[in-house]
């Protein structure tokens, strides 16, 4: 027999992790099907952890739901048919997905992984600690934009910084239409600011020794996340976060903190790079090739903004280098598209053929 639906209770409601009218008018087919409102907090192989109004269950996932393109991912709403005497509760589907952070998986096939869905705001957590790199605080951003989340940029680790000022400036620049906040959990500069920009359910996103898990501890007002220090040889930080997590905030809204990413891969993100790079697509609409791109082409508005100095040259190379990465991404996915129609065109065939040679039989 089944021993519990249930892990454990939990002092908070599902209103307490988003679920709102909007999310209760979606679900109300599933409702009438007897299914219950669930948030996918962990998904792992095979099962995953979601809360609902009585506390947290772990529930199977069929191979239908497991898919790929439809696995659930920390953030999912979910609608779970109940456990029974001899079975433990089960996803039966998942609500569409307002928003989604997707990147390139490391083997770089033409799928992209879901990192969270349904957020509301993705916080890029940069460290003042060490050197800014700029080109992956632009990969991060063309992955937040193209979620449909707003970004902020956080900057964190004011304390280790001699010049905020100066550091915040150069973000910016390459963060248009984006808040640039200085923190430092050590001092609590900047806390109150952040916490008041922070809208809705909040993505932690950056690399590994950002300090996300500190900084989520600061918002939580506790230490919920673990943590450890930064290595001095080389000032990279451990994976601390193994995964992703979902943990309402004491001032309202959900906090979902990652593991920090070494790769951040770009998938399908046309959009995400146009909101990163808007200066230069503005730029763009001036050259005298609609085609340009913006590499020795005459009459180029871009080039000119790059010799005038409006634009830096490593601007411009990098919004070209993610340009071509996130084209050639989008070959992959259009190749195995093309692939995934031709195969099912070739089970339908097989299909009518077999159904063919069994009505001849039968003459």
């Amino acid at each position: 027999m089944h021993q519990s639906t249930f892990d454990h209770a939990q002092p908070y409601s599902l209103t307490d992790y988003g679920w709102d009218e909007a999310s209760e008018h979606t679900f109300t087919p599933h409702r009438a099907a007897g299914l219950i409102p669930a948030r996918v907090v962990r998904a792992e192989r095979g099962s995953c952890e979601a809360v609902t109004d009585a506390g947290i269950v772990r529930a199977e996932i069929p191979d239908a739901a497991g898919q790929a393109n439809v696995a659930p991912c920390t953030g999912d709403w979910a609608a779970l048919r109940s456990a029974t005497p001899h079975h433990g509760p089960v996803l039966h589907a998942l609500l569409e997905r307002r928003t989604a952070l997707i990147r390139s998986t490391a083997s770089r096939t033409s799928r992209g992984q879901v990192l969270a869905a349904n957020i509301d705001t993705v916080a890029v957590t940069v460290s003042l600690d060490t050197p800014l790199k700029h080109g992956r605080t632009e990969r991060m951003l063309a992955l937040a934009w193209e979620s449909g989340a707003q970004p902020v940029v956080v900057l964190t680790k004011a304390d280790r910084c001699a010049d905020t000022q100066r550091a915040a400036t150069e973000v910016s620049e390459v963060a248009p239409g984006v808040d640039v906040l200085v923190t430092s959990a050590v001092s609590g500069l900047g806390l109150d600011t952040l916490t008041a920009v922070l809208n809705g359910t909040v993505v932690l996103l950056g690399p590994s020794g950002a300090g996300k898990s500190t900084l989520g501890n600061q918002l939580l007002g506790e230490d919920r996340l673990a943590t450890t220090a930064v290595r001095d040889v080389d000032h990279k930080g451990r994976h601390t976060t193994a995964w992703r997590e979902l943990i309402p905030l004491p001032g309202g809204g959900v906090l979902l903190d990652t593991p920090g990413l070494r790769a951040i891969g770009l998938h399908d993100a046309q959009d995400g790079l146009e909101q990163t790079f808007a200066e230069i697509e503005h730029l763009a609409r001036d050259c005298r090739f609609t085609d340009c791109a913006h590499a020795e082409e005459p009459g180029c508005a871009v080039l000119a903004a790059v010799e005038a100095g409006e634009i830096t040259q490593r601007r411009l190379d990098s919004y070209r280098q993610l340009l071509r990465e996130n084209a050639y991404a989008a070959s992959r996915t259009d190749a195995r598209l093309r692939s995934d129609r031709e195969a099912a065109r070739k089970d339908i065939t097989r299909h009518l053929r077999a159904t063919y040679q069994f009505r001849e039989r039968q003459l």
